[in-house]
């Protein structure tokens, strides 16, 4: 999950608790954090009956459970697919998210700031471009002015309005500029923005340098010329004064009462700092002023996608209007870049297709044929690769014919039809590639083909080579248990913490008082087993 804001994630806990999704979920630690205070508060300001309740106080117990955390740049892998997040601005804890697919890179942008704020440090620039970006659309081509005009802007407004005796929302660090102020209280009305705060100070070393060193001295988010508000009962409502109130939207709770009584008179002023979605109060309000938007504009957008160069970029996160706005921009802006570029509709699916020339190396009968377009081709070699990382086909000259080396310890020789010989030098490892290469030559198809094995210790008789297993066996469980002896007659004596085991080598059997005692080395035996001493090569 990008990050904790509710118009991207408040439907998760009821994807995950009331429907048949049975994945995982991951967000960065301080996202997990303030997400479930962000729930937890839409679930106490909701005006909506028990039973038309998407999800209760339980239900999002239960589901953050469920959420893993993933650091920034953390590279981790699901069913083959391998992601890692950036750091991408905008709020504390947002995450841009790689993703890679089989090769195909696809950006997730999501909300992100290009422009370092107050606290919080830029987006990162990646290193390299994505053959996808998905990309937030919010404000399509609108272009911002810089922070410091919108800040003269608005600190201008609340100044005549304190000034006047009216009513309004105030900056801190303005207030600590401005001495003739101080008599005039400010109320900080938001118990969710309290409790975020602490998540914050949690988090410190996720803000700018500023914030980083200024903490070293002091407190940045300690507030001093602010005061905590709890409720309208406690609130004396006289002469002007200056209050930060939730929700945003002006929907419900003590921002909604204090709009409510002081919306009829003009000297006050009720300044909306973010964006607020539809069919909202604040919606409603901001429709005849201009808006004070802080989220990325056209600038920030157009230089982001010139930076990362990406072939292909989808378009989310925005009204129809202005994406459909910021996309003609875009297609223009990159006109000479043959950049395709989407903005589906909700719901819509997109499909893209990437191709790119891969090299099949055959030997033997395989090699005998040209296979047609689409036919499938499966051998030796292809299933070997499917399991061993390194495959390396050898030069003629080295080994007289078609031969290639099988994690650098086997050599496979393809001498006749129907006969390979394998070469290699044994010992626990190699004997366990051996075993796999030789299961694969069995039963890689009916007509069994005739295998040589030519090992290098050929000349050692079967006694000498169940000697050198039981020692092989012998260290490896010393390995895993430490104190292991020799008892009776094929046993071995195995203690762990007080506890006693005998194991009968013969039979793989295990008498212990201790069952997990038991049961592990049992296990563990049997496994040693496995890996030590080959298949047999008689095939009836």
């Amino acid at each position: 999950m990008q990050l904790f804001h509710l118009d991207h994630a408040a439907s998760l806990p009821y994807f995950l608790e009331k429907t048949t999704f049975k994945g995982r979920v991951f967000m960065t630690h301080a996202t997990k954090a303030i997400y479930k205070l962000f729930l937890s508060d839409y679930v106490k300001v909701s005006k909506v009956s028990v039973e038309d309740m998407l999800y209760d106080e339980q239900d999002i117990l239960r589901f953050m459970d469920k959420i893993e955390v993933i650091d920034f740049h953390q590279t981790l892998e699901v069913n083959g697919i391998r992601f890692w997040c950036y750091t991408a601005g905008h709020v504390l804890g947002a995450a841009m998210f790689m993703v890679d697919i089989a090769g195909v890179l696809v950006l997730y942008t999501g909300d992100y700031s290009r422009e370092e704020d107050r606290h919080l440090r830029a987006a990162e620039i990646l290193q390299f471009s994505p053959d996808i970006c998905i990309i937030e659309s919010t404000y399509g081509v609108q272009l911002h002015q810089p922070r410091n005009v919108r800040e003269k802007r608005f600190t201008d407004v609340i100044h005549s309005t304190i000034s006047q005796g009216g009513c309004v929302l105030i900056p801190d660090e303005y207030w600590s500029n401005h001495p003739e102020l101080h008599n005039i209280p400010i109320y900080y009305a938001s118990p969710l923005a309290k409790r975020c705060m602490a998540v914050y100070q949690t988090y410190i070393n996720s803000m700018n340098e500023r914030i980083c060193n200024q903490f070293a001295n002091s407190n940045p988010f300690d507030f001093k010329h602010i005061s905590t508000l709890k409720s309208i009962e406690n609130f004396n409502d006289v002469g002007p004064s200056v209050v930060m109130a939730s929700p945003n939207g002006l929907q419900s709770g003590l921002s909604r009462q204090l709009f409510e009584t002081w919306c009829s008179d003009k000297k006050n002023a009720c300044v909306i700092p973010g964006y607020v979605l539809e069919g909202t109060l604040a919606k409603t309000i901001i429709n005849e002023p201009k808006e004070v938007t802080l989220m990325n504009d056209f600038a920030q957008t157009s230089m982001f996608l010139k930076e990362l160069m990406p072939p292909n970029i989808i378009l989310v996160h925005g009204e129809a209007n202005e994406m459909g706005k910021l996309k003609q921009k875009l297609i223009t802006r990159f006109a000479d870049r043959n950049t395709k570029i989407i903005s589906p509709k909700n719901c819509q699916s997109v499909e893209m297709y990437f191709y790119s020339d891969k090299m099949a190396k055959t030997i033997g009968r395989l090699a005998e044929n040209t296979p047609e377009v689409g036919e499938t081709v499966s051998g030796l070699l292809h299933k070997l690769k499917q399991i061993f990382k390194s495959v390396v086909p050898l030069p003629d000259e080295e080994s007289e014919g078609p031969a290639f080396r099988v994690h650098e310890r086997l050599t496979v020789k393809y001498e006749l039809e129907k006969h390979i010989s394998l070469h290699w030098r044994s010992d626990p490892i190699s004997d366990m590639v051996l075993d796999f290469v030789v299961a694969l030559v069995l039963n890689i198809r009916r007509e069994i083909p005739k295998v040589v094995v030519e090992s290098e210790e050929a000349t050692k008789t079967e006694e000498e080579n169940n000697k050198k297993a039981e020692k092989v066996i012998h260290a490896l469980l010393v390995s895993l248990f430490g104190d292991v002896k020799f008892g009776e007659i094929g046993k071995l004596v195995i203690s762990v913490d007080g506890n006693v085991a005998h194991l009968h080598k013969q039979s793989g059997n295990v008498e212990s008082e201790n069952e997990g005692l038991r049961e592990s080395v049992r296990v563990a035996f049997q496994r040693i087993q496995n890996a030590v001493k080959p298949i047999p090569l008689s095939v009836s």
